[in-house]
C-alpha cells in the first residue's frame, strides 16, 4: 500500500465542503495519508500577543481551514470510509479564545459582551505538554476536530455544524491516535477533508474553542461495507462510540443512544429492550460539544465492559 503526503497550501485547502471540489489527492483503499493542516482559522504564523491578527489562508473567516478533499478511488454512496488514525502531532503553538461573541453559552454565562479572552500555548509534542503564557500547563491529547466527506447536495456547505450523514466538525476528544472513525460515503470517491487540529479539549468544548493548533496526522484510509450501524461511529481506545447531533441536546442524546443500543443488539445478539437494559449499566453518555449550534452527544461503550 502506498504512502501519500499532503500539506496545507492555497491549492490544497478549502473552507467549505462541496461535492464539486476537484480532489487535491487521489488514493487507493488501504493507502496511508500523511496530512498537514493549519489551525481552524488558517493562521500562517503564530500569534505573539493575545488576539493578534496574523495573516490567514482565507481572508474571509467563514469556516474551518481544511486540507483536501482527498478522493478514495472506488468509494460509492452506501459505502463507509474507515479512517484509522495512527499518529497525530500538534505544531509548536496553539490558541484558545472565548467570550465576546453571542452564543447560547456566552449569553448564559454573561460573557457575550466585551472583549474576548485569549490563551496562547506553547506545545511540546515530545514532552506531551501544553504551557499557556501565564504559566499554566496541561497534558496533550491531540485529535482533529473536523473529519468529514462532501455531502451529496450540490453547492457549498458550511464546515461549522457536524452532520450525522457525512461527519465534519465532530469535536470529539476521544478520536485520538489508535481510533478508527467510520463515515458514510455520500458522493463518488468520498472526497475527504481533514483539519481543525486540537492539541487538547474538554468534553463539551464549552468556551467555543479547544487548544487550536496546526496538526500533522497519519491515517490509513479504507472502504468498508456491512458495518453494524449505518451512521457515523467510531472504535477508539476509550471504547466503541456513537454520535448524535442536533440543536436540542435531548434529541442528540436520543440519537447517540439509539445508535449505541442498535450496535449492542448486533454485538451481543440481544433484542432492543434488553440491549437498553444492559446499556444502562455500562454505557456513558457525554456531551461532545456545545460550540457549533448543532450540538453533539456521544455514547461510549468501554471495551470489555460487558463480557
Amino acid at each position: 500500500m502506498a504512502i501519500h503526503e499532503l500539506q496545507a497550501a492555497p491549492e490544497t485547502t478549502a473552507d467549505v465542503f462541496d461535492p464539486a471540489h476537484k480532489p487535491v489527492l487521489t488514493v487507493e483503499p488501504g493507502d496511508t495519508v500523511v496530512v498537514g493542516s493549519l489551525d481552524a482559522w488558517g493562521y500562517l504564523s503564530r500569534q505573539t500577543t493575545p488576539g493578534e491578527q496574523q495573516p490567514r489562508m482565507f481572508a474571509e473567516k467563514r469556516g474551518h481551514c481544511l486540507t483536501g478533499p482527498i478522493a478514495v478511488r472506488g468509494a460509492v454512496p452506501g459505502d463507509m470510509l474507515a479512517l484509522h488514525l495512527t499518529d497525530l502531532r500538534p505544531g509548536g503553538w496553539g490558541w484558545t479564545t472565548s467570550g465576546g461573541l453571542e452564543t447560547p453559552v456566552t449569553h448564559r454565562l454573561s460573557v457575550a459582551d466585551g472583549d474576548a479572552a485569549w490563551l496562547l500555548w506553547d506545545l511540546e509534542s515530545v514532552a506531551g505538554r501544553a504551557t499557556e503564557s501565564r504559566g499554566f500547563s496541561r497534558s496533550l491529547a491531540p485529535f482533529l476536530g473536523v473529519m468529514g466527506v462532501a455531502p451529496s447536495e450540490p453547492g457549498e456547505h458550511s464546515t461549522i455544524p457536524p452532520r450525522a450523514a457525512t461527519g465534519g466538525n465532530i469535536d470529539c476528544r476521544e478520536l485520538v491516535a489508535g481510533s478508527t472513525l467510520y463515515i458514510p460515503v455520500a458522493v463518488p470517491d468520498a472526497l475527504l477533508y481533514l483539519g481543525d487540529g486540537h492539541a487538547a479539549q474538554g468534553d463539551g468544548e464549552v468556551g467555543g474553542t479547544a487548544i487550536e493548533c496546526p496538526m500533522q496526522v497519519e491515517a490509513v484510509v479504507d472502504i468498508v461495507r456491512d458495518r453494524p450501524i449505518p451512521g457515523i461511529h467510531a472504535e477508539t481506545p476509550a471504547g466503541r462510540i456513537t454520535f448524535g447531533f442536533n440543536a436540542d441536546l435531548n434529541v442528540a442524546m436520543g440519537d447517540a443512544l439509539d445508535a449505541m443500543v442498535e450496535w449492542m443488539t448486533v454485538l451481543f445478539d440481544l433484542d432492543k429492550a434488553t440491549a437498553l437494559a444492559f446499556a444502562s449499566t455500562v454505557v456513558d453518555l457525554r456531551v461532545t460539544q456545545v460550540a457549533n449550534k448543532t450540538w453533539g452527544v456521544h455514547a461510549v461503550l468501554p471495551d470489555g465492559a460487558l463480557a
